[in-house]
């Protein structure tokens, strides 16, 4: 075996010798072409990943204005993540198959359609529609911007320039709710969608005008099975965990059970089915990603951290409305600085990690999530809303000291010619982990409230609600803090790559593939 180097080592050594120190050097600086694709990819996912959670606080609004209930409003979130978790996966195929210049293009062009419908929308069936539409133009930009900056970006900056992905991909669904307050303080909830428009069709004509290709398409086929399966499986669980609480009142159609028990079978039968195709490289999610364990524990970490961070941000605005009586606008300069402190701790964690590795950022990080949310698990009618505050932004300092480094970790662990399923399978964990935990958290505060009319709820059972929803994230949070203690800076996998006869094996994983991979 090779010295364990990174992928982007391994391009880069094939092109200069490892005696010319400075000119190895000299290759750590991204081409201008480059930064170009990857900044063009950051400030589009940045505006589509703004959109993720623009709801969270317009949700009171919303259940007034369209008369429905928080767990029917939720959904406007939950069904958003959802989608983006079923596709996702499909994004490895999607990625393989077309130029990234086309990829681009039409997925904003889907995400500016959603958005035009939901601004048009006259009650909550078209706003869902458009969102769902939103959705599936967003799908493929976070994978896409993962993989795209782990083939471009030598390894020596993977961690501070994976910061700057993290600033992305964490601080734009933090943002979204301030922004979302603001708009709210002065217009209506269909400004949400209308401001939002221009932006993204300037965004669509700066990718006309700029964007380039930089893969080779490949002739792989679109397994309609494993897609029909994966929404299944992951629907239906989702579906399952939102119904809970409702269903401990004696207000469901269906026992929650059913469709959890149906969601487990399909994605059983998602996983043997990509087992089976990936035997002749045409696996919508290629399994032996998982196989990996540099990747498998930072990304069973991602899906903890995402649950509690999506979930609380469906929770707060619920709360600092309800118990604090604060408006929207309120509302939304409450969540600023949780947004900024996403941003500059990121980009602090993301230096350290190219010096320390992983583990000193996301144990000290999953310790301090926890701390926060057994605090807030404590809530009462008279804590201030400063209290709240502090506390908001320690749980932030916390999930910033995790995102770039579990995210860096978990894809620095995998071959090159598994980029494009390692970064579908970790963009998926993150949407699947934001939609479960919305559900967990809203089914809990369902419970908590101790009825099924969430819409109206005085001050006590708010605060019940409250502190039912925050416990649940406190026990997700306390877990996270065991599967961290497992994650270490992996040696990077040995690859070499020549023509289709590659042989590659996976420092830590077990994993070697003598067969020509499906990429490359």
């Amino acid at each position: 075996m090779s010295t364990p180097s990174s992928p982007a080592d391994t391009r880069r050594e094939d092109r200069v010798p490892a005696s010319a120190g400075t000119a190895v050097a000299a290759t750590d600086r991204l081409p201008r072409a480059d930064v170009l694709v990857i900044g063009l990819l950051m400030v589009s996912t940045f505006i589509v990943l703004l959109n993720e959670m623009l709801l969270g606080v317009a949700l009171p609004t919303l259940i007034q204005d369209l008369d429905i209930s928080a767990t029917t409003g939720q959904w406007l979130t939950t069904g958003y993540l959802l989608i983006l978790a079923v596709l996702i996966p499909a994004t490895g195929f999607v990625m393989r198959k077309f130029h990234l210049r086309t990829i681009y293009l039409t997925s904003m062009s889907l995400f500016a359609l959603g958005t035009a419908m939901a601004a048009v929308a006259p009650g909550f069936g078209l706003l869902f529609t458009g969102r769902v539409v939103q959705a599936i133009g967003t799908a493929v930009f976070l994978p896409l911007l993962m993989s795209t900056t782990m083939r471009l970006v030598p390894a020596a900056r993977q961690g501070s320039v994976m910061a700057l992905v993290v600033v992305v991909t964490a601080a734009a669904p933090a943002v979204g709710p301030a922004i979302s307050g603001l708009v709210l303080s002065q217009l209506g909830w269909r400004w949400l969608f209308i401001a939002m428009l221009p932006i993204a069709l300037a965004g669509l004509a700066l990718g006309a005008a700029k964007l380039r290709n930089i893969t080779t398409p490949e002739p792989v086929r679109l397994d309609l099975l494993s897609l029909a399966l994966s929404a299944l499986g992951f629907g239906a669980l989702v579906f399952g965990l939102a119904s809970i609480g409702e269903s401990l009142s004696g207000h469901t159609v269906v026992s929650p059970w059913i469709p959890l028990v149906v969601g487990v079978l399909g994605v059983a039968a998602f996983v043997l089915r990509q087992r089976q195709l990936q035997r002749d490289a045409a696996a919508l999610l290629d399994m032996r990603i998982f196989a990996v364990r540099g990747f498998a524990v930072p990304a069973l970490a991602m899906l903890a951290l995402t649950m509690t961070a999506f979930g609380t941000a469906v929770i707060f605005p619920l709360l600092l409305n309800n118990v604090r009586g604060l408006s929207s606008l309120e509302i939304g300069l409450f969540l600023v600085p949780g947004g900024v402190t996403i941003a500059v701790m990121s980009a602090i964690g993301g230096r350290i990690y190219d010096r320390v590795g992983p583990r000193p950022l996301v144990t000290p990080g999953a310790v301090i999530v926890a701390a926060s949310l057994w605090f807030l698990s404590q809530v009462s009618a008279t804590t201030s809303t400063w209290t709240l505050l502090a506390a908001y932004i320690l749980m932030f300092v916390g999930q910033a000291l995790m995102w770039s480094p579990l995210t860096t970790a978990a894809l620095s662990a995998l071959p090159e010619h598994l980029y494009p399923h390692g970064s579908a399978a970790f963009g998926a964990i993150q949407q699947l982990g934001g939609a479960a935990g919305a559900a967990v958290l809203i089914s809990a505060y369902t419970l908590g409230s101790d009825t099924a009319d969430t819409g109206a709820l005085d001050l006590d059972q708010s605060v019940s609600a409250a502190g039912a929803a925050f416990t649940a994230a406190a026990v997700i949070a306390t877990v996270s803090i065991l599967v961290t203690l497992a994650v270490r800076r992996t040696r990077s996998p040995a690859t070499h790559h020549e023509g289709f006869g590659t042989a590659v094996t996976v420092a830590e994983g077990g994993v070697s593939t003598d067969h020509p991979p499906a990429t490359h």
